[in-house]
């Protein structure tokens, strides 16, 4: 029985687009298509279901309907969004999938596939940042530059300040910020100079 999907998404071009290189694919069914996020359950309720292909953006955002839409059919997120930080916040919620409309039609097919059989199935630059996380965590070590622009913050020296002290650029200060972030898994600024004190990763004296 090939799988069968119900496709969200509020751009009718996309949809067209999509069941007309679907029909190609044997193992695979559009049971239903919807436009709007109000007629998401309806149609879920009516339609049998094996993976919902679902749009971020509708005519409102959708990441907060994930987990309750998640109990009723397998999620593959199918979004125009480049954020990793969407992504994740999707996965996180009970989505199995996120693929980026950039991406080939292969790469779709792979993850409907990948989701239809039980598993969970993450673009690359996710996989990248939840990789570097877990090596951060297995080692948070502060590099010199790292512990010298901790050490920064902790004096109350803003990005362009840090910045001009050490020579290098605003951005290139706010990437080692979130590599800092990334290492202590914290989720500001604050919390990471505190949990750096405590852990003696710096000194202020």
């Amino acid at each position: 029985m090939p799988v069968r999907l119900v496709i969200a998404d509020d751009h009718a071009l996309f949809r067209q687009g999509l069941k007309a290189l679907l029909r190609y694919e044997s193992d695979f069914e559009v049971a239903a298509e919807v436009s709007r996020a109000s007629d998401l359950l309806p149609t879920l309720a009516a339609t049998p279901c094996d993976v919902l292909l679902l749009d971020l953006q509708m005519e409102r955002w959708l990441l907060d309907d994930i987990a309750s839409l998640a109990r009723i059919a397998p999620i593959v997120v199918v979004t125009a969004s480049e954020r990793t930080a969407d992504a994740l916040a999707a996965l996180k919620l009970g989505a199995a999938a996120v693929v980026q409309k950039r991406f080939v039609f292969e790469t779709l097919i792979e993850a409907i596939q990948t989701v239809a059989d039980g598993l969970v199935w993450m673009p690359p630059a996710v996989q990248a940042q939840l990789t570097a996380q877990w090596r951060a965590a297995a080692d948070p070590r502060l590099t010199a530059r790292e512990a010298e622009i901790v050490r920064s913050v902790a004096l109350g020296k803003t990005n362009a300040e840090v910045a001009e002290q050490l020579s290098i650029t605003e951005g290139t200060v706010k990437f080692h910020v979130n590599n800092i972030l990334s290492k202590l898994q914290c989720a500001s600024r604050t919390e990471a100079v505190a949990l750096a004190l405590k852990r003696g990763l710096i000194r202020l004296n």
